[in-house]
């Protein structure tokens, strides 16, 4: 089990990644390699990659996880916004290969009001196109919060938009605040072990690689996507407890996106490392 969070570049540049990882007790990081916000692509430098690969393998950590720009929705209803994102999502690629990224992760997207089945056809397509450029970078699906517009928010309905995409390398990143707004029942030790099982039922816990260790500020199935500091929301700390104490979270890495600075942060992990490590026990 790898322990992270989402670290934010400093105006140094990328290859100043590792002493914020280090800030927070982390042994694995997330980030963006471009303007989360907006539709230029990544410029990163060669002399720039190199480094950040060199000081990235020699600290020890891993896995390294990018965030695909939120303007990117592979499941777009609009023509030139689905195009852009592709273009986007591809060249986030690029960079994702150049600096040694393992993961991007990729939302699965939102099609406006078209029928659902629409939706995961455009989806699932936008993937495979994806896939087919990666790279070394594997691409994982981040589920949505449960809003209607969406191509897959539940596990059952990322079964179905893996089996569109058809495609054996796809991999899943479960946000922990998405689901429990779209009604996982994430905050008892029964639906965590539900959660699982429906992952094995569906042969999608082999897919998964991230988890985004979130708590939620509103209540379960809000549809809201708030995150909060692990223990202040509304999953809390036994749910938290529960999730890392599971045999399945053994292999896999949780990253964090909560609020606050690397000192909130680095309580946060410690938290989740002590639950993956002592649960057992029941550390509270």
């Amino acid at each position: 089990m790898r322990i992270g969070a989402h670290v934010r570049r400093r105006a140094g540049g990328v290859a100043l990644l590792v002493d914020e990882v280090r800030a927070r007790g982390a042994d694995c990081a997330q980030i963006f390699v471009s303007n989360p916000r907006g539709w230029a692509p990544p410029r990163i430098e060669p002399d720039e990659a190199v480094r950040f690969r060199q000081e990235w393998g020699a600290s020890g950590m891993g896995p390294l996880v990018a965030h695909a720009p939120y303007l990117v929705n592979v499941a777009s209803a609009d023509p030139q916004v689905l195009e852009r994102s592709i273009v986007l999502a591809r060249a986030t690629l690029e960079a994702c290969a150049a600096l040694g990224v393992d993961f991007l992760v990729v939302h699965a997207g939102t099609g406006g009001t078209d029928p659902h089945e629409e939706v995961v056809a455009r989806a699932a397509e936008g993937l495979r196109v994806l896939v087919s450029a990666a790279g070394p970078a594997r691409v994982l699906v981040e589920l949505e919060e449960g809003i209607p517009a969406a191509s897959a928010s539940t596990v059952a309905e990322a079964a179905r938009l893996f089996e569109a995409a058809d495609s054996p390398t796809l991999g899943l990143c479960l946000d922990t605040c998405h689901l429990f707004a779209a009604g996982c029942e994430l905050d008892t030790p029964q639906g965590i072990e539900q959660m699982f099982t429906d992952l094995r039922g569906t042969g999608l816990l082999g897919r998964l690689a991230v988890v985004h260790a979130n708590d939620a500020m509103f209540e379960r199935g809000s549809r809201r996507d708030r995150h909060e500091n692990i223990g202040d929301g509304h999953i809390g700390r036994a749910g938290f407890r529960a999730l890392l104490g599971r045999p399945e979270a053994a292999g896999l890495a949780f990253v964090l996106e909560t609020p606050g600075d690397a000192e909130r942060q680095a309580r946060d992990i410690a938290l989740l490392r002590a639950y993956g490590s002592s649960s057992a026990r029941g550390l509270s």
